[in-house]
């Protein structure tokens, strides 16, 4: 099924073909980067689970993405319930993993901000929220471009001592001031 398109971009359902490069993109050192480690083929495979598990529970969830030029899947942009101990949580989370092949070309953000229309507009969500590690510069910037607000900075609770990825950051966006 798809949900919604932008100019460039299809977001869809998950399909078993989409497995081998999610797996390929969840072992690559650079697309995890800011990420506690990388995924082994089993894990991504239980991450894909969740994320299935998600779209049945709630409709929505992390879109798989697919370019309209070659329909190629290039990651996922979407929508996580985040539950880990803090102040601002549960909550719902806009997130998003490309492979490097997609990167530099503005598809993270655009299909962010076509993400948070859809999530304000026809889901009728009425807080949408995005973190990162401190360091991850680029994500703080689609953050930024997409219209979010910086709300705090945290420690995050799944993060060990120590680690520089534990400084994370928090923003977000209000459907009432979102446009």
């Amino acid at each position: 099924m798809v949900y919604f398109e932008t100019p460039r971009l299809i977001f869809r359902d998950w399909r078993e073909e989409d497995l081998p490069e999610f797996r390929e993109m969840n072992k690559d050192t650079r697309v995890m980067k800011y990420f506690p480690k990388t995924l082994s083929p089993e894990e991504t495979d239980g991450f894909y689970n969740i994320i299935r598990e998600e779209f049945q529970k709630y409709g929505y969830g992390l879109y798989a993405v697919e370019t309209k030029l070659d329909q190629r899947f290039i990651g996922f942009i979407g929508f996580h319930r985040a539950t880990f101990a803090a102040p601002f949580t549960p909550c719902i989370e806009i997130g998003w993993r490309l492979g490097t092949e997609a990167w530099g070309k503005g598809f993270a953000t655009e299909g962010a901000r076509a993400c948070l229309k859809y999530g304000f507009e026809a889901l009728g969500l009425e807080k949408i929220y995005s973190l990162t590690s401190k360091i991850n510069i680029p994500s703080e910037n689609v953050m930024k471009k997409i219209g979010l607000a910086k709300v705090t900075e945290f420690q995050h609770p799944n993060i060990p001592e120590g680690n520089p990825l534990k400084e994370h950051l928090l923003y977000a966006a209000d459907s009432c001031f979102y446009k």
